[in-house]
């Protein structure tokens, strides 16, 4: 019998979940043992990549007008040189811009914004959220270099998030920056820190911070951290598939921003400062944030993924309880085992990618195959491309859900939870 191809990503799935969950430890529960310390439940947004606004776009947007046929055709083309299974080619959204009727990738920007705000006013009551960088595309602020950050940050805050806090007055989107960030200048990334910093809801202190949300009652404690400029600090090489999408080691080496390049010694030092505030945090759940994930299923950024598991990895098997990131535009959830941090963990530690509450990028099934049979350690729970969401993650004493949220891309607004999946507080080595 002939499967489907839907068929087979469906049992593909199936058996990562099944092979998930027996690594994932289930939470016991004893009525008659009353819990030492009544804990508070807290309800996590989870968002990022979604700055990319009709406003603002690359330049070759205005200059060439791209066909319906022309627009495809490069999405082919792309699908191919990016060792995708052509049997599995989808295409992103069209959007015709009004100004010369060029099909570009629509932006997901407005949907999603509605859709977190019609969940966070629903059953969910968010407490806070958090907002993982690549917030401003295609470039970042220009410290009104251009004359235009005012309204930019009108158009991609305010307009879009500010709604998200009128529920709670302590309600905070907690922010990094991601690459796209830091693109025009040094100057300009902070002026997005700087706005951040005075506008509510929105909230960051510094390029990284530790934070407990008010609503959380210590309970939880947010740790923000730039991987840009971890990354700019280090070496990473180009990522590079062979035709099977598995890995090829390459000595070409990344050109990453020079504006995040570390200038001073707390940026030289982000990965100490990060393991003494993990380490010396008084919280029952650490979350540590940022734009770079560990992991991710696209196959275009595993050699960033490989520079930044060596540079936190084993901090964060040590300490935290979550990583959540972005950059990849997906919507992907994994477990590290921490079983090559050589840190003695015992559980897993669970990793959010939400990058499509703009953009959106198909996975790569192949490459994900490659890459659960090359890293033991990886367990890929949840990988979906080409779709427009957000992550809600909720705690209840030691035990906190994860779950992905869609927003369909045809303009008939709402969402739909497609995946959810319970992790217990880990067993920290130094806790």
């Amino acid at each position: 019998m002939k499967l489907s191809k839907s068929s087979l990503w469906l049992s593909t799935i199936a058996l990562l979940l099944s092979a998930t969950l027996l690594s994932c430890r289930s939470v016991d529960v004893d009525p008659a043992k009353p819990a030492v310390q009544a804990a508070t439940d807290v309800s996590i947004l989870v968002f990022g990549d979604s700055g990319y606004h009709y406003d603002y776009l690359e330049a070759e947007d205005y200059e060439i007008v791209v066909t319906e046929e022309n627009f495809k055709a490069k999405e082919r083309r792309d699908w191919i040189e990016d060792k995708r299974p052509i049997d599995e080619l989808a295409y992103s959204p069209m959007y015709r811009l009004p100004r010369n009727g060029s099909m570009i990738t629509a932006s997901g920007l407005e949907p999603v914004a509605n859709a977190m705000q019609a969940y966070c006013a629903g059953a969910a009551d968010c407490d806070f959220g958090v907002m993982l960088g690549d917030n401003i595309y295609p470039d970042g602020a220009t410290a009104n270099v251009d004359g235009r950050d005012t309204q930019r940050f009108r158009d991609l805050f305010v307009t879009p998030f500010a709604g998200l806090g009128r529920r709670h007055d302590d309600f905070r989107i907690y922010s990094v920056l991601g690459n796209h960030d830091w693109r025009t200048s040094r100057e300009g990334a902070m002026a997005q820190v700087q706005f951040l910093e005075q506008t509510r809801p929105f909230y960051m202190n510094g390029l990284f911070y530790r934070v407990q949300p008010p609503a959380a009652h210590g309970d939880v404690e947010v740790f923000a951290i730039d991987t840009e400029v971890l990354l700019a600090g280090t070496t990473v090489y180009k990522a590079t598939l062979a035709d099977d999408a598995s890995e090829v080691r390459s000595q070409k080496r990344e050109k990453l921003s020079k504006w995040a390049v570390p200038q001073t010694d707390a940026e030289r030092n982000m990965v100490a400062w990060l393991e003494d505030s993990l380490r010396n945090s008084k919280a029952r759940w650490k979350i540590v944030i940022g734009h770079h994930p560990l992991w991710s299923g696209a196959g275009s950024k595993f050699e960033q993924a490989h520079a930044l598991r060596r540079l936190i990895l084993p901090t964060l098997c040590r300490y935290a309880d979550f990583y959540l990131a972005g950059h990849e535009h997906t919507m992907e959830v994994h477990t590290d085992d921490c079983s090559q941090t050589d840190t003695g963990a015992s559980d897993p530690l669970p990793q959010v990618v939400s990058g499509s509450a703009a953009k959106m990028r198909p996975t790569n099934s192949a490459f994900i195959r490659n890459q659960l049979a090359s890293y033991p350690q990886l367990r890929t729970l949840y990988a979906k491309g080409l779709t427009w969401g957000f992550a809600h993650l909720s705690i209840e004493g030691d035990k906190a859900t994860v779950k992905i949220i869609e927003v369909p891309t045809d303009g008939s607004g709402g969402s739909r939870v497609t995946f959810e999946q319970s992790f217990a507080r880990r067993r920290h080595v130094a806790s």
